[in-house]
C-alpha cells in the first residue's frame, strides 16, 4: 500500500505536523508516567484503527521497557490484572474521549472523577492534551493511508 500523501514531502503538512509534533513534546515533558502516555497512544490507535499509530506506539512501548503482556491486553484491558487503577483510569478516560460520538453526552462525570482521583491537574491537562493529539495524528494517518509495519522506534526524532 502506498500512502495518498506524503506528508513531510508537502510544505502544508510538514508545517502542521510540526506543529501538533511541538504540542506532543509539551505532553511528553509533563508529570504524566511515560508508561501511561504509552498505554493511551496504543489505545486510540487500536479504537481507531490506525495500523501507522499502533505499529509505532506499541513499538516505542516496547523499546522503552513495556512487556509484551501487558501491549497485548491493553484492547481487553477491562478483563485484564496487569493494569495498575491509574492506568485503567486513563485507559477508560482515553475510550470515552477518542469515541465521542459514540457517547451520547462525551466524556461522563464518572469517568473523569475516577481519572481526578489518580492525576493531578496538570497531569490531567497533559492526559486530555494527549488524548486528542493522537486522535488528530490517528485521523492523519489514516486519512492518508500511512502504511503500517515499517517503523522504527525513534526514527522522528
Amino acid at each position: 500500500m502506498d500512502a495518498r500523501l506524503n506528508l513531510f514531502g508537502n510544505q502544508v503538512s510538514a508545517k502542521a505536523l510540526r506543529y501538533i509534533t511541538s504540542a506532543s513534546k509539551v505532553v511528553s515533558d509533563s508529570t504524566l508516567p511515560t508508561t501511561i502516555q504509552h498505554l493511551v497512544e496504543l489505545r486510540a490507535s487500536q479504537i481507531n484503527g490506525c495500523g501507522f499509530c499502533t505499529d509505532m506506539h506499541t513499538k516505542d512501548a516496547t523499546h522503552a521497557g513495556e512487556t509484551s503482556v501487558r501491549l497485548n491486553l491493553v484492547a481487553a484491558w477491562r478483563e485484564a490484572t496487569v493494569f495498575t487503577e491509574a492506568e485503567r483510569a486513563a485507559l477508560e478516560l482515553t475510550e470515552e474521549g477518542t469515541r465521542v460520538a459514540d457517547a451520547a453526552g462525551g466524556v461522563s462525570d464518572e469517568v473523569w472523577t475516577n481519572a481526578a482521583k489518580h492525576f493531578d491537574e496538570d497531569q490531567l491537562a497533559a492526559l486530555v492534551s494527549l488524548i486528542a493529539l493522537i486522535n488528530a495524528y490517528n485521523r492523519v494517518n489514516i486519512i492518508t493511508r500511512q502504511p503500517a509495519g515499517n517503523y522504527q522506534p525513534g526514527q522522528f526524532g
